[in-house]
């Protein structure tokens, strides 16, 4: 069965939009007189970290690629003939002035000793035979009993006898050195490196003589590095400066320098320059210069590379940003400064050199630059928050553990 809805009067519907309206329009009257439209609220101010420059005393340095040098080098060779006995060392010890390193045979030397000793023995008892010739001789002479040439032969037979035994004994101390000769030791202290030849091999001493091993001394090291034309001008200017009367070698002026091993983090060991060539290399541009380091502690080996870092001014005081706080507009740099009313301005810069630690030097303003002191605040993070001449709400930076932060408030 179908059911039919009751008709609605066409009078009821065309009032109904009619009241819609009204009732839209009264609600915003009752709005209007209470005062209760919701009014924009702006945004909050972006949260930056900002920090303080910071002042620092510094120094002027260069930096060199260098190598370190041990300050000695012996070859350690034999000096007579004979065979190795003992071995008195093992390969890489650390061995002291004077100590036993290799041993020859020191049988024929002895031998040799004791002939030159028998020799001489039998000159004097032939010497003694003829100063008593001569004695004979001279009394034999003023009786007639005897020629004045049988004196001066008896005379000059005692003479070469004494001559030969001179001689004699000189090949006795002469023997006597080969005999010391033949213990081989250490002329200097220092690490010393394998044996070349074992025990049993034969020696020989003069032109073919073979290496039996070397030492390289330990204490000092040297470190060489080579100064370009450039810097050593710079230095010798300098030097004209500050010079006063006779110039100084470099040991008398006793410069400190600092340098590091591949391994090293910076440039963490000192040294003084005592040495630069006396003239520069004309196909390379540099000057060869030295320093002396103490190696007590066996750290430095021979060999190894090194970056040294050199001072080339006076201590002077300068002011630093961390280099990320810096930004770049073309060929301008500048950093984003927050004033007092916490609104950020732009302030250009004239940025230095960048150091060790992630801070730039900032040099001092000129032309239309403000410059930077440690009064400012300047933007380390967040700086793409920031916008320039709008309010930030800025937050003092976290400081590093067991450092104070570079940018700290």
């Amino acid at each position: 069965m179908t059911t039919i809805a009751p008709a609605i009067p066409a009078a009821t519907v065309k009032a109904k939009p009619c009241l819609f309206m009204a009732a839209i329009l009264f609600s915003l009257i009752a709005a209007g007189c209470s005062g209760t439209v919701a009014e924009t609220k702006a945004p909050p101010a972006p949260k930056v970290t900002v920090g303080h420059p910071i002042e620092r005393e510094l120094v002027d340095e260069d930096d060199f690629s260098g190598w370190l040098e041990s300050s000695a080098v012996v070859e350690v060779r034999a000096r007579v003939r004979g065979h190795i006995q003992k071995i008195h060392f093992k390969d890489g010890d650390l061995v002291e002035s004077g100590q036993l390193l290799f041993e020859l045979d020191p049988r024929s030397f002895q031998i040799a000793i004791d002939q030159a000793t028998a020799q001489s023995k039998a000159y004097e008892a032939q010497k003694n035979a003829a100063e008593k010739d001569v004695a004979r001789y001279t009394e034999l002479v003023k009786t007639g009993g005897a020629s004045k040439q049988q004196l001066e032969k008896a005379e000059a037979d005692a003479s070469s006898y004494d001559a030969q035994i001179n001689v004699t004994l000189e090949q006795v101390r002469q023997y006597e050195l080969d005999l010391e000769f033949s213990k081989i030791t250490a002329p200097i202290a220092g690490r010393i490196g394998r044996a070349m030849l074992t025990e049993g091999n034969l020696v020989n001493a003069g032109g073919s003589d073979p290496l039996l091993t070397t030492i390289v001394a330990l204490n000092p090291v040297y470190v060489y590095f080579s100064v370009d034309e450039r810097a050593l001008q710079r230095t010798m200017r300098k030097r004209a400066e500050t010079d006063s009367g006779a110039p100084k070698s470099l040991r008398e002026r006793k410069m400190p320098f600092r340098f590091g091993l591949d391994s090293d983090t910076g440039y963490p060991h000192e040294g003084t320059l005592d040495f630069a060539d006396n003239k520069v290399d004309s196909q390379t541009g540099t000057i060869q210069v030295r320093g002396v380091v103490d190696n007590k502690q066996g750290l430095f080996v021979p060999g190894s590379r090194v970056k040294v870092r050199v001072p080339v001014s006076d201590p002077y005081t300068a002011v630093l940003a961390p280099d990320t706080a810096i930004l770049s507009d073309q060929d301008k740099r500048y950093v984003l400064a927050v004033d007092e009313k916490n609104v950020v301005t732009r302030r250009d810069v004239t940025p230095g050199k960048l150091l060790d630690d992630g801070m730039r030097v900032i040099l001092p303003a000129g032309g239309e630059e403000k410059g930077l002191t440690p009064a400012d605040r300047i933007v380390v993070l967040g700086l793409q928050r920031a916008r320039i001449n709008y309010p930030v709400d800025p937050v003092a930076p976290e400081p590093a553990s067991g450092e104070k932060s570079a940018g700290k408030d």
